[in-house]
């Protein structure tokens, strides 16, 4: 019976070309988030843009010499912002209906659900917030306060998935080729915006909860041509 909660994932995620909105489902109906809420409402801040350092160093990337890093991401430019957020108004409506006015990154990703299905989103991190939209319908599923995340989860080898570990909520598994990026700015907005670090832990084996009452564990093993990757109920 045990078998029919595993799933053996082998996901690759070639370099992005210029973003395109395509089709995504709805999220698993366990999941608990702003589902429905398309952001509207007017308001009256301004969004800017805060520019990434051209130059990836030791201190903007603190975690570096813990992870075997593909050779790409090892000195890769920053460019925070791969969506164009100002041309897109239903992002700016969002952010706007939030109050946030800072933007640090911008990216669409894989998010996966409680059920193991892989959702294309786009992720937001602002100076206060990480957001996730569906690209499809334009709506905003889940906002997280940077306060509220706990830690960040990664393997030790060369992937593209991640875990944001919320204890008050629920967790997110997410996979990108900008992996780095997303932990290093996640890192120092949360460090701009408290007291403390956020914590970055590396293991190929960690649990995360994929909904309130579900605990899954991820497994990573290097295999000829990559890495494999096992999903397991708990």
């Amino acid at each position: 019976m045990a078998n029919r909660y595993k799933s053996e994932l082998r996901v690759r995620i070639d370099e992005p070309p210029p973003p395109k909105f395509d089709a995504a489902d709805d999220d698993s109906p366990g999941s608990r988030g702003i589902d429905g809420d398309d952001g509207g409402g007017e308001g009256e801040h301004s969004v800017r843009f805060k520019p990434s350092a051209n130059n990836v160093t030791e201190d903007q990337e603190p975690f570096m010499g813990f992870k075997v890093r593909r050779k790409a991401s090892l000195h890769r430019d920053y460019k925070g912002d791969y969506l164009d957020v100002l041309s897109h108004p239903f992002l700016m409506k969002i952010l706007q209906k939030q109050g946030d006015k800072q933007v640090l990154f911008a990216d669409k990703v894989l998010k996966f659900t409680g059920s193991g299905k892989m959702k294309r989103r786009i992720l937001l991190i602002t100076d206060f917030a990480l957001y996730i939209v569906d690209p499809e319908t334009d709506a905003l599923k889940r906002r997280i306060a940077l306060a509220a995340v706990e830690k960040m989860c990664l393997s030790e080898l060369s992937d593209n998935f991640f875990a944001v570990i919320v204890p008050t909520e629920y967790d997110l598994l997410m996979a990108s080729t900008r992996k780095t990026e997303i932990v290093t700015v996640l890192v120092e907005a949360t460090k701009s915006a408290s007291d403390y670090e956020l914590e970055v832990n590396f293991s190929n084996r960690f649990e995360y909860n994929a909904a309130a009452e579900l605990v899954k564990e991820i497994q990573f093993a290097e295999v000829e041509g990559g890495v494999k990757t096992k999903i397991t109920r708990k």
